[in-house]
């Protein structure tokens, strides 16, 4: 159930069962010379809606812009502010919340945006506490990157080693290509270069990763891998989410991801 396609009415019948919405959010930014831009926003939007499918869960519209400051010299991309995301997410679930939400599960497409969408929940925590809402008790918030559950994981391992590398990976591109085969782009790529994955200013990257990709191989990925990919993020999440609106503390399932959050 899509929220963008749904009227109000609709909604209020909704919350008379679940109080729970999907939220997916990535970025607009390079991924190399091969990769789709809107790559982090597309993947997080697509396995939302299969975990809406999957589940009956509403899903908001997908948060396409979010904290992408280091990919600033490429031309296209795009960012917001961490402060300026903050305030986005802040405004976005106190809305909700007003009309009865109480349960946010973001689906992520994107690392650069974890440690803003952790301060962003403090701060909705702390509004909707400090402000006396009601039922301001009852809220939980919880993101998951798709690309890091464990059993998409395993297969990124497994089919790409070492040649994952950190951004425009062959794991993202992979699902891209299986979402949109006709958007397909080649292109001869350079030797890679540093393997220090720190980021800093948006110069700097540039000139340590000159065509955008960090320690990557996207030429390896194909849309059957893709599929593959989606199938088990879909999967995976489906059970998460499941497990996030039935756990009345909003911990997460004991089985955490076994991939770091990758910083791109």
């Amino acid at each position: 159930m899509l929220l963008q396609l749904s009227t109000w009415p609709d909604i209020e019948q909704y919350l008379k069962t679940s109080q729970a919405i999907v939220i997916p959010i990535g970025s607009t930014e390079q991924h190399g010379p091969t990769g789709l831009i809107g790559t982090d926003a597309l993947c997080a939007e697509a396995v939302a809606r299969g975990v809406g499918a999957a589940t009956g869960a509403l899903v908001a519209p997908v948060l396409a812009v979010g904290m992408a400051q280091h990919h600033m010299e490429f031309p296209g991309s795009l960012s917001l502010r961490p402060t300026t995301l903050i305030a986005v997410i802040e405004d976005l679930l106190v809305g909700l919340h007003r009309t009865g939400f109480r349960q946010f599960f973001f689906v992520n497409g994107h690392g650069g945006n974890v440690a803003t969408l952790k301060a962003a929940f403090a701060q909705v925590y702390w509004t909707l506490t400090t402000q006396g809402r009601p039922a301001a008790d009852q809220v939980r918030c919880q993101v998951q990157n798709w690309w890091a559950q464990p059993r998409v994981y395993q297969l990124t391992r497994e089919l790409y080693g070492d040649r994952e590398g950190v951004h425009a990976t062959p794991t993202e591109i992979a699902l891209t290509r299986y979402l949109y085969p006709d958007r397909v782009k080649m292109a001869t790529l350079a030797p890679l270069g540093t393997t220090d994955y720190a980021i800093y200013t948006a110069a700097d990257f540039r000139r340590r990763f000159p065509d955008g990709r960090m320690g990557s191989d996207p030429t390896l990925a194909t849309g059957e891998q893709g599929q593959q990919f989606y199938e088990r993020a879909v999967e995976s999440l489906t059970a998460r989410y499941r497990a996030f609106i039935q756990d009345a503390t909003g911990r997460p399932p004991d089985s955490e991801p076994l991939a770091p959050p990758s910083p791109g």
